[in-house]
């Protein structure tokens, strides 16, 4: 029990990106102090809980929750401006919301193995990505319709989302495999709609696309073709737009914005990349934009209306307590609503 709160407690300051001193003013004692707590030495009273537990952020229960995940490699590619400290501090977060989520699909028996559809078919050329995305759509049975909810369809085919709110804005999304088996997504929850869906599916390309010796600048721009590929397939940009074209107008884009869920700048390129549209015109577009504020707005304004969420999560919490797997303060801390507001919702 020593080490496993010695643990939590260590974790929940790399969490907030405090120093035991930080920790120590805090809580009215020495550094030497802190120290021992965190390694299994000494452990704090009831009352230095508490103010551990307010400094934190975190329920009382995190400190003794035995039930621990493992993160897979995790790829910071933005390591110039993103600081070790603030790495940390993000997988602290990202292991805090999986361990509950993973705990409750183990409450509920809930047991799947992920499939990879597109595993076998390895990608050295963008031809190679256009095939990956064509057969993962069949695979899960999508067609080449717009998909409304990326965030629902994932967790549908067992990839779980996190959608971190308190966090950096330099960080996009990661995506990687927790505990050898289960494949998770993290995005930042504060983006606009289009980029949010753009950057589930670029880290979907970086979960499932096969990409043998590849350096990173590859792969990123494999990962970008894979997501505009998923969101606005080369087949429907043809459909939409017709053949090749000397002008776009504004008016059309926002239509495809609209029904597509991808940004204009997305478009745009798309255009380029199917050979609707010129490279000399692409260049001309973001000339046009970088020098008319106005138009600057138009052009990045965010107007997709479907909601991109899921609700398994919250799902997951009603159906463990109605099934009496779970307390309703263990529901209330696991949705972080008062007690009264749980109740309300499963009265049924």
């Amino acid at each position: 029990m020593k080490n496993l709160v010695a643990n939590r407690i260590k974790n929940a300051r790399i969490l907030k990106c405090l120093s035991q001193q930080n920790v120590a003013d805090e809580l009215g004692v020495s550094k030497q102090m802190v120290s021992k707590y965190e390694n299994g030495d000494a452990i704090p009273t009831s009352s230095k809980f508490l103010k551990l537990s307010k400094l934190f952020g975190l329920k009382m229960d995190y400190f003794f929750n035995s039930f621990q995940v493992e993160l897979g490699e995790i790829n910071f590619r933005k390591k110039s401006t993103f600081s070790l400290k603030k790495q940390s501090s993000l997988k602290e977060q990202i292991k805090i919301k999986l361990e509950n989520y993973i705990w409750l699909e183990d409450t509920l028996s809930i047991d799947y193995s992920f499939i990879n559809a597109i595993a076998n078919i390895e990608i050295s050329k963008i031809e190679d990505v256009e095939k990956a995305v064509l057969k993962l759509r069949t695979d899960w049975k999508i067609g080449i319709d717009p998909v409304h909810n990326i965030i629902q369809l994932l967790e549908d085919k067992e990839i779980k989302v996190i959608e971190l709110y308190e966090v950096d804005e330099k960080f996009d999304g990661l995506a990687t495999y927790v505990n050898d088996k289960f494949p998770v997504i993290v995005v930042n929850g504060n983006f606009p709609v289009e980029r949010k869906r753009f950057t589930l599916l670029h880290e979907l390309g970086h979960l499932l696309l096969n990409l043998p010796n590849c350096e990173t600048k590859k792969e990123e721009q494999f990962c970008n073709k894979f997501a505009a590929e998923f969101l606005f397939p080369k087949e429907i940009v043809i459909k939409e737009f017709g053949g090749k074209r000397n002008h776009i107008t504004l008016a059309e884009l926002i239509s495809s914005q609209k029904k597509y869920g991808i940004s204009i700048p997305a478009i745009v390129y798309r255009l380029v990349d199917s050979g609707i549209l010129s490279k000399q015109r692409h260049t001309d577009f973001y000339k046009r934009t970088r020098f008319n504020p106005s138009l600057d707005r138009e052009v990045n304004a965010s107007r997709f209306e479907t909601p991109e969420k899921s609700n398994r999560f919250e799902q997951l919490v009603y159906r463990a307590l109605s099934q009496e797997n779970i307390s309703i303060s263990k529901a209330s801390s696991l949705l972080n609503k008062n007690i009264e507001s749980v109740k309300e919702s499963s009265l049924i």
